[in-house]
């Protein structure tokens, strides 16, 4: 019998379930650029009720929907304020640059996934030609698996509002944060503007993110998406996938962190592996090691079926592809490799 893999490197890899591929195949479609594709309109207005938002859009992918958020936001020579280590300056191709004209501030994050607010505001351009304009504040969340906490949030979101800026979340695993919080996805989203969500990790759709807000910023990411070449025929297709995962991958979210923690505690009591649990909340694991032993590791874990991804620090991403029983058998893979197994 051929040994299933298991594929740690991102929550990105997950599979439809048979579900949904069933809810994609009897999806209702029509022209969703002229905003007749009814599957679409739904999965549209079911995202903007979770959130809490006056409306959202569908966009391809998260690079798309943050792209979408941030042109909604600022004007060529304009600036927004965001993590070093975050997706939206570097991770998605500096789209706000190329597409926007819009300058990235970078500022290192803090152990806990935020940003200081007294280093930001250092940060925000005096009103002077010299300087671009300093229009937007973005944050993220769950950042590297942490959870920025509500009380942060909203102390950002009163910061922003007494420095005229905008606020932007990329929310891509939002679900996670507000199930680690208990919360609902709306107390998270309330101090934001434009939120982008993504269906296509730990919620398990194929394709597909969102980015929710008011509907002055979602009519304005609307014109930007068809600019951006992501203006979708009968794209219910997808759309049924993204409304059976809110419907149904949600809470389950909760395993995922379980098998996290699972993951941590076992690989913690590697003499080898340097692991701080502390950063454990969600469904990330990062675990440190000498970086003479990393080919060797990859290999020794990809011969046993196990995919992982790092250069001296893996992040161990769970989801709903990997069970309790896969955890057992990445650790003692792991135990095996540092025993000289």
């Amino acid at each position: 019998m051929t040994q299933q893999w298991i594929d740690l490197r991102s929550d990105t890899v997950t599979r439809p379930t048979e579900a949904m591929r069933r809810a994609m195949a009897a999806a209702q479609v029509g022209d969703d650029v002229y905003g007749e594709d009814p599957t679409v309109n739904r999965l549209e207005q079911m995202a903007a009720d979770m959130l809490g938002t006056e409306a959202a859009v569908l966009a391809t992918s998260g690079t798309q929907s943050n792209l979408m958020g941030l042109l909604s936001h600022c004007q060529r020579g304009d600036e927004y304020i965001v993590g070093q280590q975050a997706h939206t300056y570097r991770f998605e191709g500096g789209g706000a640059a190329v597409f926007g004209s819009i300058q990235p501030q970078p500022l290192d994050f803090e152990a806990d996934g935020t940003l200081d607010l007294g280093k930001v505001a250092a940060a925000v351009k005096p009103a002077d030609f010299h300087f671009a304009r300093t229009r937007l504040l973005c944050l993220e969340n769950t950042q590297a698996g942490k959870v920025l906490p509500l009380a942060y949030m909203d102390a950002a979101a009163d910061f922003a509002r007494n420095h005229g800026l905008g606020m932007h979340l990329d929310g891509a695993r939002l679900f996670n944060a507000a199930v680690k919080l208990a919360v609902d996805p709306a107390r998270i989203a309330c101090n934001f503007d434009t939120v982008s969500i993504c269906l296509s990790k730990g919620l398990g759709a194929p394709v597909g993110s969102l980015l929710c807000g008011t509907r002055a910023h979602v009519a304005r990411a609307r014109r930007w998406r068809k600019l951006l070449g992501g203006g979708m025929r009968q794209a219910g297709i997808l759309a049924a996938a993204g409304i059976y995962a809110l419907e149904h991958h949600v809470q389950r979210l909760a395993q995922d962190h379980e098998n996290a923690a699972l993951l941590a505690e076992g690989l913690a009591k590697i003499a080898e592996l340097d692991i701080d649990m502390a950063t454990v909340q969600t469904n990330m694991v990062f675990a440190a090691m000498d970086p003479a032993q990393v080919k060797a590791f990859q290999q020794h874990m990809r011969d046993r079926g196990i995919l992982v991804g790092g250069r001296g620090i893996y992040r161990l991403v769970t989801h709903l592809d990997v069970t309790a029983r896969d955890i057992d058998r990445v650790i003692r893979a792991a135990e095996k490799f540092f025993n000289g197994g």
